[in-house]
């Protein structure tokens, strides 16, 4: 293990702290791991460098790892997920434009999602009747926590999100710029680029992550199985690596210096004032709006979100099926929740072995409460689905 050089694979974004902070504050080094970061546009790249050996591991999609190992829209490549990166981080932004449209249609409160969503099942249902071109919305890839919540989100208030609107797919640092030129009329991505649309003027923060699900999967460090089961020494080097990361950036003391690192040129190269705004859970929603406060905007460590959860991979996996991206099967489900492998998170840090949670970890917005034990009670709940078969 010692001295082995890692090639680890990694977006522009805040939720890949524990990475960077990994590599720059010697956690890494300090395990024995010589890790290289290599910074990449899009998650297809992510995914492809990783699936063919050009990377050891990745900062990954949670749902990219399932559907690899699934073989869905792509070749088939077992994944093994033994770090969570962190739990939520995400938020749906708005034009200016659309904002006050769906604030035309409001009927309740703004900040709550379910009648925001309403509100744009009316503005859909008034623009079709004017004959005007459908909404379009940016997702960061087909398989991601992001286009989930966005299509959750609209089919609780009567939206259907593959007929109704227009969904596509863009690199993480590029939203801000499709807003901009009015290729978008909204999106929902990763810290900063929310925060980033709205310092520029052109964005209004709809709702956080949180508001949708209160508690989501976000990205994950993903390796290959079978390099994992061959170098067991070195994934359980990098779990520690990366949890003492993570419990560095949950320092309040230390988040200047957090700011510092991931706002490198090299790294996410974002404004590290926005960026410790961030890792504060305080952002501005608007223009000359004061901060809100979320405890729970995005978490690296705290409340176990470095570890693991099978449940979440379940919901992730129930998604997939709900929107015509996997048939559903007792096979994939256990396929998918073995993907997210607690028993080594808990080995490499000499924890006790404990159950994993079952029951709703996801807290919803909307709809009956998630319970994995049940999937094809719980899809069937759903008015709005694009189910296979």
């Amino acid at each position: 293990m010692t001295g082995q050089p890692l090639h680890i694979g990694f977006i522009p974004l805040i939720d890949a702290a524990s990475l960077i902070v990994a590599v720059d504050k010697g956690f890494a080094k300090n395990e024995g791991l010589d890790v290289t970061l290599v910074r990449e546009v899009s998650w297809s790249n992510v995914r492809d460098k990783l699936n063919i050996g050009m990377f050891d591991a990745a900062h990954l999609l949670a749902p990219v790892a399932i559907a690899s190992s699934l073989g869905l829209g792509h070749v088939k490549v077992p994944i093994m997920v033994p770090f969570t990166l962190n739990l939520n981080g995400n938020a749906i932004t708005v034009s200016p434009a659309l904002h006050a449209q769906i604030s035309e249609h409001l009927q309740g409160d703004i900040t709550d999602p379910l009648a925001t969503a309403q509100a744009l099942a009316r503005l859909v249902a008034a623009r079709r009747r004017r004959g005007e071109p459908a909404l379009t919305f940016g997702m960061t890839f087909p398989y991601s926590t992001h286009n989930y919540q966005l299509r959750f989100w609209m089919a609780a208030g009567g939206v259907d999100p593959d007929e109704d609107v227009q969904l596509v797919v863009l690199p993480p640092p590029f939203m801000v710029g499709s807003l901009t030129s009015g290729l978008v009329d909204g999106f929902c991505v990763g810290a900063p680029w929310n925060a980033v649309a709205v310092d520029r003027g052109i964005g209004r923060i709809l709702h956080f992550g949180p508001d949708i699900l209160q508690s989501a999967v976000e990205k994950v460090l993903a390796v290959r199985g079978h390099w994992a089961e061959e170098r067991p020494d070195t994934v359980a080097a990098l779990i520690r690596a990366h949890q003492k990361a993570a419990e560095f950036i949950e320092e309040p003391g230390n988040r200047d210096e957090v700011s510092a690192l991931l706002a490198r040129p090299d790294r996410v190269d974002a404004d590290a004032g926005i960026i410790r705004t961030v890792l504060e859970g305080r952002l501005v929603q608007a223009t000359g709006a004061s901060p809100r406060a979320s405890s729970n905007y995005i978490s690296f460590a705290r409340n176990g979100a470095a570890r693991p959860d099978p449940t979440q991979a379940a919901w992730l996996y129930a998604q997939m099926v709900r929107w015509g991206q996997a048939p559903f099967s007792a096979e994939a489900q256990q396929i998918a929740e073995a993907v997210f492998r607690p028993d080594l998170y808990d080995a490499a840090l000499g924890l006790a072995v404990h159950a994993n949670v079952t029951g709703d970890a996801i807290g919803a917005f909307a709809g009956p409460p998630f319970n994995p034990e049940n999937l094809a009670v719980h899809l069937a709940s759903f008015e709005i689905a694009n189910m296979k078969g």
